[in-house]
């Protein structure tokens, strides 16, 4: 399954100069009511880009429609999120960048206090590939993650998928550098990661998006949502609690989604969770950031105060931003 097949969405405003991609951030609104988390909170999954073509071309073979919506810059993200007490991000390389990761690594060197970041494996299985040396570079630019579909690699699930010595050097490099092979899957690649953290139980690994477990708003399946808690015996894997927009079935306020939540977040501790939006999907309305954000912050009561802080703040803080 691809992103196209379970998202949508709408357009939103360029912002761009013609002496620079981006102008510098506008005065931002009156925050919300400070409490511990403000100012504090991360948001561990959000892809930018921009419509400055010139700038920052296009790989051969991509055209401006396939980006939709047309823009979303870091100002405009700003917008959404700093007025919420959400400073930090995780930046994930956008797919129809491919291999040219230059706008992301162009947002994090302009805020670097703002941004770390995901970058992307393409094609790490080619011949004469060697997607470790990627990430080295990368990580040498605050890039400390590096997302693998697994369905670019294994339409139907099945089999040892990662049995490839590339992915061997993956896990190595991550193993020895602190570097995670970021996973955006369904429920159906699970076992594969399972066995690649018995193999590599040094290696830090991130699951994205609960592991798709109920896209489309359909009703998850126990025993794939059991697959997943499984995993939580691999210590170093982590999971990304979010996606709201397309998983849930009701939609804002997603509480649909808080049993869910509460059984996975139980099952790999909140120390092991960190909260994300999925921006700029996640505001295409009529979903908001607000709504993501509150059902962590306001809607769980499941968790406490000490969860939240680690959901929204440290885990993603600890591997993300707490680097020598």
């Amino acid at each position: 399954m691809t992103r196209r097949d379970w998202l949508t969405a709408a357009s939103a405003a360029a912002f761009v100069t013609a002496c620079s991609p981006e102008a510098e951030p506008p005065p931002e609104p009156a925050p919300v009511e400070a409490d511990a988390l403000q100012g504090r909170i991360i948001d561990a999954h959000v892809h930018v880009w921009t419509p400055n073509i010139e700038a920052f071309p296009l790989p051969e073979g991509r055209k401006p429609e396939q980006m939709k919506p047309p823009s979303f810059t870091p100002i405009e993200l700003f917008a959404h999120c700093k007025p919420l007490g959400v400073e930090r991000i995780n930046l994930i390389q956008m797919s129809f960048y491919e291999m040219d990761h230059s706008y992301m690594l162009d947002a994090i060197e302009r805020f670097p206090t703002n941004f770390a970041g995901t970058g992307l494996l393409l094609n790490a299985t080619d011949e004469g590939a060697h997607p470790e040396k990627t990430m080295l570079e990368l990580a040498s630019q605050r890039v400390y993650a590096f997302r693998l579909g697994g369905g670019h690699y294994s339409k139907d699930g099945a089999g040892q998928w990662m049995d490839h010595p590339n992915f061997d050097a993956i896990y190595q490099t991550g193993a020895e550098h602190n570097l995670a092979p970021s996973f955006l899957v369904g429920p159906e690649h699970l076992p594969e990661i399972g066995r690649m953290s018995a193999k590599y139980p040094e290696t830090p690994v991130i699951i994205d998006h609960i592991a798709r477990l109920g896209a489309g708003g359909t009703t998850p399946d126990p025993a794939q949502v059991q697959a997943l808690c499984d995993l939580a015996k691999h210590p170093q894997i982590l999971l990304k609690i979010g996606a709201f927009y397309a998983l849930s079935a009701e939609g804002p306020p997603y509480t649909d989604l808080l049993p869910l939540i509460e059984r996975v977040v139980g099952a790999f501790g909140p120390d092991r969770c960190m909260w994300e939006s999925d921006c700029p999907y996640q505001v295409q309305p009529p979903h908001t950031y607000a709504a993501s954000l509150a059902l962590i912050r306001e809607r769980a009561d499941f968790l406490s105060a000490s969860d939240k802080e680690e959901i929204l703040v440290r885990t993603a803080e600890r591997f993300f931003f707490e680097r020598g």
